[in-house]
């Protein structure tokens, strides 16, 4: 059973989830002429989603990092999907989604060396050596920097996410999953804030050619919301005290931010809008899950340097 900080705070985030969803309807009864379909779509989305890993909290953390797995394993498959590499082979794909169950395995056995070590070293040099064996050149740089930070960032990045879930209990008081949930949480709520302030207050652009609706009111009205939120619940969440929730808010606002663009800049590369359509109103799994990519690792690492 979670323990009682956690279920308090899915609580929460249900409660948060109906409101939004009770203000949606109002809004479809009071302009039955403008299309909300999106907004539809994305907040039964949204239940979707929250109540597939609510289900898997109270099944436990093994059921969780299998959780994290499948997330990983999909945003590595849309990656690939997207990526045009002129040298394909069939073992190399394989390879690659082999990575996924055998980076969580290192997870879930505590093994932080190979947890560390695994993608960026091993498959580092796996990739290229068996490109090597296929004895063509054409594309070869492309194609082995490509795979490679694909793997960094669908895999080992949300990876530290699961990693969460295994640190010792002495570590946090109300347990590895209200810290898995802190991170996850506020950094989702992180891109929510910085899209309501700069729709709000926005008029200056930050990244127009690769972010069109990022601004610098989103940005700073997100980073003081998410700090404030990371204040509040840091001390009851976690072993964190106030100025260290603060960095930790830093973190999930900036790093999010990074995360967002970053992967926002691959696609405007790539010419699309969204990375796939398994969730609809929000597009594919990277693209609800780019925020993680940074404040993930950025977090664990924070937390092992303070307490580990």
């Amino acid at each position: 059973m979670p323990a009682n900080e956690v279920v308090i705070l899915l609580l929460g985030v249900f409660g948060i989830l109906l409101f939004a969803s009770m203000i949606t309807f109002i809004l479809v009864q009071k302009n039955p002429d403008k299309n909300y379909s999106e907004l539809i779509d994305r907040i039964k989305t949204w239940w979707l989603m929250i109540v597939a890993a609510s289900f898997c909290i109270f099944l436990g953390k093994t059921t969780l990092i299998i959780f994290f797995a499948v997330v990983s394993f999909l945003a590595l498959k849309e990656y690939l999907s997207l990526v045009s590499m002129q040298q394909t082979d069939r073992l190399l794909i394989l390879l690659l989604y082999l990575a996924v169950p055998l980076q969580y395995y290192w997870v879930g056995i505590k093994s932080y060396d190979l947890f560390l070590s695994f993608i960026p070293v091993f498959m580092f040099l796996i990739i290229p050596f068996r490109l090597v064996t296929l004895d063509k050149t054409q594309g070869f740089l492309k194609t082995v920097a490509s795979l490679h930070w694909g793997l960094m960032i669908t895999v080992f990045s949300l990876s530290h996410i699961a990693c969460l879930l295994v640190l010792p209990e002495s570590v946090n008081p109300a347990g590895s999953i209200a810290l898995m949930l802190y991170l996850v949480v506020l950094t989702q709520f992180n891109d929510v804030t910085q899209y309501l302030w700069g729709n709000l207050l926005g008029s200056h652009r930050l990244l127009p050619e690769i972010s069109p609706n990022k601004t610098r009111a989103g940005l700073l009205g997100g980073m003081t919301t998410i700090t404030l939120l990371s204040i509040l619940l840091g001390p009851w969440l976690t072993p964190m005290n106030l100025i260290q929730s603060t960095v930790a808010g830093l973190i999930f606002s900036l790093g999010g931010f990074l995360g967002d663009v970053t992967l926002s800049a691959v696609k405007r590369d790539m010419g699309i809008k969204n990375t796939g359509s398994l969730l609809p109103g929000h597009g594919g799994i990277l693209d609800r899950v780019d925020s993680l990519t940074f404040s993930a690792p950025l977090f664990f690492h924070y937390i092992y340097y303070l307490y580990y």
